[in-house]
């Protein structure tokens, strides 16, 4: 029997990888590098630092800490990447380190305990807290990706001016148990 609690928080970690991969697509290496001003972190910089958070806290998810002794979280920050392969590489190696932790979660796992920093979370607080870290990233990244591409970006979600029309077309289908990516 399917878990919908599991499925349910893979189908949203994979809308939110879904925002990053449609931003990639509108961008060259180059523009993966741009910030805007000195205090700001690139888009490239965003990613590795993603990753960096991806791989210590899910390996190994419930038995070790989930700040592993051998990330270096400030190298994170430091620009690294020496083309868009590399960037993409390590985004696909990060979300399939989430995506294999938490396929092999089952109810009874969700009020386990694991640690990070030494915190106790439940499994379940520590993947609300991942759900709340990347999104908040992600939407720093197409927010980056727009302002590089003006007037040539490709809206990621309903373009402004389409709601009605939008809006129009989903309450034209019947009423059904649907997750909102699933046309995607």
């Amino acid at each position: 029997m399917e878990n919908t609690y599991i499925s349910a928080i893979i189908k949203q970690f994979n809308y939110y990888k879904l925002v990053g991969d449609k931003t990639f697509e509108q961008l060259k290496f180059q523009e993966l590098q741009w910030t805007p001003n000195e205090a700001s972190n690139s888009i490239s910089v965003i990613v590795k630092h993603m990753v960096g958070n991806m791989l210590s806290r899910w390996t190994n998810f419930l038995t070790e800490d989930g700040e592993k002794e051998w990330r270096q979280r400030d190298q994170e920050f430091i620009e690294s990447y020496k083309n868009k392969e590399e960037l993409i590489a390590a985004w696909e190696n990060g979300w399939k380190c989430i995506f294999n932790a938490i396929s092999t979660l089952s109810d009874q796992d969700m009020n386990k305990m694991v640690y990070i920093r030494n915190e106790g979370h439940l499994v379940s607080e520590a993947i609300f807290r991942q759900l709340g870290h990347y999104p908040y990233h992600i939407g720093q990244i197409a927010y980056l990706g727009k302002m590089i591409k003006g007037d040539n970006w490709k809206s990621l979600s309903i373009p402004k001016g389409q709601s009605t029309t939008y809006n129009k077309e989903k309450f034209s289908k019947e009423k059904g148990k649907r997750h909102f990516t699933d046309e995607l």
